[in-house]
């Protein structure tokens, strides 16, 4: 049985402890590497759009890394329950024209008892920022 500790019922330290797993993954830009964190047929709705499934994370992530580059993602814990977690976060990427942007959002992720992340629920707001404004370069 494929399991990603720590494993729900989450206590404080576990969900920080998952929320940075979380972040370091995303961070790698490795779409197969961030997918295995995720159910087979995990659900998400990121911005406007509807992913399900991880064949369809990898290819969703493949895109986003394609159009976002430098990216730079930092995750803060928000609030947990047993299964449950909820993030606020903030990442910096460039486009390939030079833009620099700054992506603010929340997150609330739900977990199987096996801690893979079946639903990912993330609202996300894009500011175009100046490249010296930049926090995580």
């Amino acid at each position: 049985m494929e399991q990603k500790h720590p494993l729900p019922p989450f206590t404080l330290e576990t969900a920080k402890e998952k929320i940075q797993i979380a972040e370091d993954a995303w961070n790698s830009q490795d779409p197969e590497k961030v997918s295995k964190a995720y159910t087979i047929n995990s659900e998400w709705r990121n911005r406007d759009t509807f992913v399900n499934g991880r064949e369809n994370i990898v290819a969703f992530l493949q895109k986003k890394w394609e159009k976002e580059l430098n990216y730079k993602l930092k995750k803060e814990y928000w609030a947990h329950t047993d299964n449950r977690i909820a993030v606020r976060f903030e990442y910096e990427y460039q486009t390939k024209e030079g833009n620099w942007f700054r992506a603010y959002g929340n997150e609330n992720w739900e977990f199987d008892e096996n801690g893979l992340m079946a639903k990912r629920y993330a609202s996300i707001n894009d500011l175009a920022i100046k490249e010296e404004d930049c926090k995580f370069k």
